[in-house]
């Protein structure tokens, strides 16, 4: 749902005893965080934090169920509109390269499309469901890499154009194919997916090539099946299962099941209560230091999303409670030397997320906190949850059993 690089090279992970080797069910993918919001000194930089949050993309909603199938109270934000300040710089970042540091947070990952296979740097991202490339005929796509369909032997053209709009207005469209995706070794046949020969906005020069979509199929602009679900069809994965873990290092996403090796104890599911098609469960609460200031709303857990954001009234209560500090535009803060200990949980084992939660020295002695206040237009008691949780906990996204899993880090 929102744009987030490097070529990283997958491993099959083998266990070694002294019997025979045996194949783990599941397939590691190392993916990486190309850059953070905090400043060389740092600080946080609140231009990217402001970049982040208009960078969702919500059009889908309306355009894919309807509101009438969705959360009360739901509706389409109007489209972002960022402080000069900001706008200066996106457009001075328009011709920079692909390495520039104030592009924004997100994790990328390598698969390939077509016989014989295109390489491509793309975002893992469970708040979408389409897969994306540029094409090799979009002339002002600013991409590493291109898909070409006349170089590939199971191409097929399809009907229709494919369109996406994200909520800070940027754009991408094409035609639509269907090709062979292989993600880490798992390959599927017939993948409908775009190659899009029109970008705009922050996907123009972005550090991942595409957009792999991992929510599910209601939200398909392409009206098909995500990567993961025709896997499943296929028989590709052994289990209906893919997880993260992001980290500072060795971060990965993981096919067909979870890594025990990256986390303690069980896994604790929550069904997804909602046919939005995002996964989204509820019975979510937060508290600070131990006191519980906000409790029984849903979140959505979506990997294309770096921070947390729940609608301004509610979060603004939150925070009242919390005595914290409003540092203007839907953030708030507290006294660096007394930043509280934050927990979140869903019913069952309580988490924390401190470390993820304090963005860091925002001046005058102050903090920034990491949840923000912002119309996303999901509906009165959906709040978005990303990579501040999930890099705070190990996360499995199950469609076999339609829920979403929490573990504590190993």
């Amino acid at each position: 749902m929102f744009c987030k690089s490097s070529l990283l090279t997958v491993a099959l992970a083998l266990l070694a005893s002294a019997t025979p080797v045996v194949r783990e069910a599941g397939v590691r993918i190392p993916i990486q965080k190309r850059s953070s919001l905090t400043k060389a000194d740092g600080t946080v930089d609140h231009d990217a934090v402001i970049r982040e949050t208009h960078r969702r993309n919500l059009i889908t909603i309306d355009r894919k169920i309807g509101l009438q199938n969705y959360a009360a109270g739901a509706h389409i934000p109007p489209v972002a509109t960022l402080p000069d300040s900001v706008k200066s710089r996106l457009q001075a970042r328009q011709s920079e390269t692909l390495t520039d540091q104030e592009d924004g947070t997100e994790w990328t990952g390598p698969i390939s499309i077509g016989t014989p296979g295109q390489s491509f740097v793309i975002d893992f991202d469970t708040g979408s469901s389409d897969l994306w490339v540029p094409s090799s005929s979009c002339s002002g796509c600013q991409a590493s890499d291109y898909y070409t369909a006349s170089d590939s032997s199971t191409s097929e053209a399809q009907s229709g154009t494919f369109e996406i709009e994200y909520g800070d207005g940027s754009e991408a469209s094409g035609p639509i194919y269907t090709d062979d995706v292989t993600v880490a070794g798992i390959s599927v046949t017939d993948q409908t997916f775009s190659a899009v020969t029109s970008e705009s906005g922050n996907l123009v020069g972005d550090a991942a090539d595409g957009l792999m979509g991992m929510a599910f199929p209601a939200l398909s602009q392409l009206d098909a099946d995500p990567y993961f679900w025709t896997a499943i069809s296929q028989s590709a994965v052994s289990q209906g299962e893919f997880s993260f873990y992001l980290a500072d290092s060795g971060s990965e996403l993981y096919l067909g099941g979870s890594d025990d090796s990256k986390y303690s104890g069980s896994v604790e599911f929550h069904d997804v209560d909602s046919d939005s098609g995002f996964w989204q469960i509820s019975g979510a609460s937060i508290s600070f230091n131990g006191e519980t200031v906000a409790s029984g709303f849903d979140t959505v857990i979506d990997s294309g999303t770096t921070l947390m954001y729940g609608p301004p009234s509610a979060v603004k209560t939150m925070y009242r409670k919390a005595s914290a500090k409003s540092l203007g535009s839907g953030a708030y803060g507290f006294s660096c030397s007394d930043f509280p200990t934050v927990e979140v949980s869903w019913g069952g084992n309580t988490y924390d997320i401190s470390a993820a939660f304090n963005l860091g020295d925002a001046g005058d002695g102050d903090c920034e906190a990491a949840l923000a206040g912002e119309d996303l237009g999901l509906g009165d008691n959906v709040w978005l949850f990303g990579d501040t949780v999930m890099q705070s906990l190990y996360t499995v996204f199950s469609v076999d059993q339609n829920a979403v899993g929490f573990a504590q880090l190993a």
